[in-house]
């Protein structure tokens, strides 16, 4: 009797193993990001919804792969343990965002408001809490792709009173991010300039961005609607609202 020893392909596996370079939670949002689209699309083909549903295909493919093509090409990988802010935004590394606005009231009414983090969720629509941990460390809870719930913890590592507030995520993070808040006094004395400053690693990567950006939900349309709502809820005392009123 002729005896056949098979072994596992080890080279093969190491092969695997190195052609992954996306995380574990960028893995599930692709796939979960993938099924939503793929579903849209194929329930509206005879509306052009053949985009949708080859974007959902290769965010699909994606997560199944643990693999990005366009991740290969930058020269990027977030498989491994995101520890360091600064490392995994490193360069053109992650998306980054610069948006202000002017706002009618002195610098110091609007820092202290702000370096209140827990006042955030009131008109950062995609933010569901923020709870301070300590004086400089908070944890944060935001709404995903296709539903998830995203958390991560933050820490503010760079501040100077009524000028600026500088902060990143902190190791274990969903979302790796870094950013900053300043606050100038705006040309003739007309209030105060607030700009915010981000950089962050998105769900899904920058595939995941650009899908975001096909449907209106991109990084800067966000926090420039969050910069507007802040003007209005300070200005103001309150975001306005439509919920309720008939559509003109």
């Amino acid at each position: 009797m002729n005896m056949e020893l098979t072994f596992p392909d080890d080279a093969g596996e190491l092969r695997a193993r190195s052609d992954r370079n996306l995380s574990e939670f960028e893995r599930w949002a692709s796939i979960a990001a993938g099924v939503g689209l793929t579903v849209y699309g194929l329930t509206r083909l005879k509306r052009h919804g053949w985009m949708p549903a080859a974007l959902g295909t290769l965010l699909l493919r994606r997560g199944a792969s643990a693999h990005c093509n366009v991740y290969e090409a930058l020269g990027l990988n977030t498989s491994a343990d995101p520890a360091d802010t600064r490392a995994a935004l490193r360069g053109s590394r992650g998306v980054n965002v610069l948006e202000s606005v002017t706002i009618n009231r002195s610098i110091e009414e609007l820092y202290r408001f702000w370096r209140n983090l827990e006042n955030l969720p009131q008109f950062m629509r995609h933010l569901e809490s923020v709870e301070k941990v300590t004086d400089t460390i908070s944890h944060w809870r935001a709404r995903g792709p296709a539903g998830t719930i995203v958390e991560w913890d933050a820490e503010i590592h760079n501040e100077v009173p009524n000028q600026v507030i500088g902060w990143r995520s902190l190791e274990g993070a969903d979302v790796v991010s870094a950013g900053s808040v300043n606050f100038d006094s705006a040309a003739g004395g007309r209030g105060t300039r607030v700009t915010v400053h981000l950089q962050y690693s998105p769900p899904g990567g920058k595939v995941g961005a650009a899908v975001a950006r096909l449907f209106g939900r991109d990084a800067e349309t966000e926090i420039r609607e969050d910069l507007r709502r802040f003007k209005q809820l300070i200005e103001a005392g309150e975001v306005p609202t439509t919920a309720g009123q008939p559509r003109g």
